[in-house]
């Protein structure tokens, strides 16, 4: 049946309403097409500007520039002396104060507010030096100075010519033996081997020097007859003998002291020179030797406890290592607990005393994440350190009681000085003894 006649169903009107049907479709599709485009307008520009808004106030930053600001809220501990009187077994005077009269009357004040007893000097070096030294050190405070002599190995030879070296020619460790024997005589505590010995000095070949050189044998030999420690450095941080390159932890202390790189075939390696220095521990062991900076295998203490068991003859300090000991606190609490009467206390100083206290507050608190230095770019690798909180026992034979049994001199100096003397912190010059207990 066929619909009536009508307008919808007239040809022309058939027309028409395509017409119409084909007008409302382009008009939804432009209206669509507007509504993409005006969308799209306003998306780009929205990101246009947060893109602006984030990146362009962000210039290149440098490393030395990189000083983040912690946001751990942790419990800090203020320490402004040690808990028991100190004696600081690794200083140079002459390195870092110059004999410089105010700089030593100043640092003699900071001991006093810190309960530091006594210092040691590594910096006498046999002959004039170490005249100029003792009177720099002793002429007003000798009760809070002992002092390590050094050897000139070079003496007036060339630098460029190991045969004219004074450690190159006939008697030359007879004759430092003598001279040793005399520097106890006037009082000196010890002997202090530099880590040239072993990276710069050399024989009249030109090979490097080898630390068990037989040659020098009468030196080790005569300062354990003697009585006297040799505090010996030898070689460096591990990193220091690594490429300087994107692995290297130390990469930007290095990038600025490029001088303390060691490279391979330039240098002998690190664990060449501790191979050397472990075999004339052992073929002197008559002699104390203090293995300066923990053996200088901080990163290691599986190997410092293994070189402790090995000479009974060896013992460590830590200066300037508590930004190594620092990191791996757990570790470190247990090698001081095993190895607790083989450890002295010594900073590499004179420092300002913010560095100090940062060795009372690894020592005594179990403080988390602090600067283990007061400059504003950690010198020793970009990180912080955490507390090990050992026990007073513990502590008292790191601050003293261990450099008394090693150390000639230090139980004379604390007996008159008095170990139950403390200074009063609330005077800014020191102040004077203040008694505690009876």
């Amino acid at each position: 049946m066929h619909d009536p006649p009508g307008v919808l169903n007239h040809p022309r009107s058939s027309i028409l309403n395509g017409g119409i049907l084909r007008g409302d479709i382009l008009i939804r599709r432009l209206f669509l097409g507007l509504s993409i485009l005006l969308g799209l307008v306003i998306s780009f520009g929205w990101s246009t500007s947060c893109f602006c808004q984030t990146e362009a106030p962000r210039p290149p930053i440098s490393i030395g520039d990189f000083q983040p600001k912690p946001q751990l809220k942790v419990a800090s501990t203020d320490i402004v002396q040690a808990k028991f009187p100190v004696v600081d077994i690794h200083s140079h005077f002459w390195i870092r104060l110059k004999h410089d009269t105010d700089s030593l009357e100043q640092f003699v004040a900071m001991m006093n507010r810190n309960n530091i007893a006594l210092n040691v000097s590594l910096d006498g070096t046999l002959g004039q030096q170490l005249d100029d030294h003792i009177d720099y050190l002793w002429r007003n405070h000798k009760n809070r100075f002992l002092i390590f002599t050094n050897i000139d190995w070079k003496g007036t030879g060339k630098q460029d010519d190991p045969t004219t070296w004074v450690c190159n020619q006939p008697g030359f460790a007879k004759k430092m033996a003598f001279e040793l024997a005399e520097a106890k005589t006037r009082g000196v505590s010890g002997l202090k081997v530099f880590k040239s010995f072993g990276l710069e000095n050399r024989n009249a070949d030109g090979s490097f020097t080898e630390i068990d050189d037989e040659r020098f044998d009468p030196i080790w030999a005569a300062c354990g007859e003697l009585g006297l420690p040799v505090i010996m450095h030898t070689a460096d941080p591990s990193a220091f003998f690594e490429p300087i390159d994107a692995k290297n932890e130390r990469y930007e202390e290095l990038s600025r002291r490029p001088e303390w790189h060691f490279p391979e075939g330039k240098f002998p390696r690190r664990n060449e020179l501790h191979a050397a220095r472990n075999r004339l521990f052992a073929k002197h062991p008559k002699t104390t030797f203090i293995a300066a900076h923990f053996g200088n295998d901080a990163e290691d203490l599986q190997e410092t406890s293994q070189l402790l068991l090995k000479h009974p003859n060896v013992v460590v300090e830590f200066a300037s290592r508590i930004s190594e000991l620092g990191r791996q606190p757990f570790t470190s609490r247990d090698f001081f607990l095993k190895h607790s009467d083989r450890i002295l206390f010594g900073t590499d100083g004179p420092w300002p005393e913010a560095r100090y206290r940062a060795y009372w507050r690894f020592l005594e608190t179990r403080d988390e994440y602090f600067a283990y230095s007061e400059k504003p770019i950690p010198p020793q690798g970009l990180w912080r350190i955490y507390g090990i909180d050992l026990p007073d026992e513990v502590l008292e034979k790191i601050y003293y009681k261990n450099a008394v049994r090693v150390i000639p001199g230090v139980k004379e100096r604390l007996d008159g000085w008095n170990l139950l003397h403390i200074y009063d912190s609330t005077n800014p010059d020191g102040g004077s003894p203040q008694k505690r207990g009876p």
